[in-house]
């Protein structure tokens, strides 16, 4: 998955720090597109020289320090572009990606947050944490959305959805958790929005970050319980269907939690 880089590590750890000659900076437009070039295969980042001002440190990988410049300069090194976050995904991979997801899930909290959700104010950045702060006291923290990807089994067969909008490929059912919700009653009530199923023998799988959404994805199996007639949402689907294990078609790469899932069930490891 994407945030497997192993023997790398990503510190999350908030350091007051300035950048260095080499070190990245993590360049975004007002649409969220990442100034990045990838000639290579690879994906290359830019430093100083097309950071504009307000610099502010994201995180480290290793040794290397990733910093994320909130008002471009305007220059656009030779061989550099600005690409959406989904198209790097699909060009791409490694400790970099992984790099961009969280770096672009940090970029849109803080462009969320310049101003108080109170009082109205421009929030200023904490010295201290990972926080914007206002003078009225009011302190706002990174948004992290809890949802869950839903493998639903039915004997040697397991449920495949395709979005109606978005990604194209095949996924598993998904959703976000609401208010008052554990994550085991998302799993039900969104099986069955989408799908019409009532489920059960609900069972955690493995999380992921996802910072293409600011999500923080939980992944459950769970079996079909009675009636395993499909009654599927059209507003949220355009494809869903019990898929034998041998004919489950894999996503064309092995970044998300949904790919692993669906493999892991394929491979009859599950």
């Amino acid at each position: 998955m994407i945030q497997d880089i192993a023997p790398s590590k990503l510190d999350n750890r908030f350091r007051k720090c300035e950048p260095k000659a080499k070190d990245p900076v993590l360049v975004f437009d007002p649409e969220g597109r990442i100034l990045a070039d990838t000639r290579s295969g690879e994906l290359r980042f830019t430093g100083l020289s097309a950071a504009g001002e307000d610099i502010r440190f994201l995180f480290s990988v290793d040794d290397r320090n990733y910093f994320l410049s909130m008002k471009p300069a305007g220059i656009v090194p030779a061989g550099y572009e600005y690409m959406s976050i989904r198209q790097i995904r699909d060009m791409c991979g490694g400790k970099e990606l992984f790099a961009a997801f969280t770096a672009y899930h940090l970029w849109k909290w803080y462009d969320a947050s310049r101003y108080c959700g109170r009082c109205g104010a421009v929030m200023e950045v904490d010295e201290k944490e990972r926080a914007m702060r206002c003078a009225c006291g009011n302190i706002v923290y990174p948004r992290i959305n809890p949802a869950v990807i839903v493998g639903v089994t039915n004997g040697d067969s397991l449920l495949i959805t395709r979005y109606r909008k978005g990604y194209a490929h095949n996924a598993l059912v998904a959703g976000f958790s609401e208010i008052g919700e554990t994550l085991e009653e998302t799993v039900a009530r969104e099986v069955m929005e989408e799908a019409g199923i009532k489920v059960e023998n609900i069972r955690y799988y493995k999380s992921q970050p996802w910072g293409m959404a600011q999500d923080l994805l939980a992944g459950f199996f769970c079996d079909v319980c009675g009636d395993d007639t499909i009654k599927m949402d059209d507003d949220e689907l355009k494809y869903a269907a019990w898929t034998r294990r041998g004919d489950i078609e894999l996503q064309p790469n092995n970044l998300s939690l949904t790919n692993e899932m669906m493999r892991m069930f394929k491979e009859k490891r599950i």
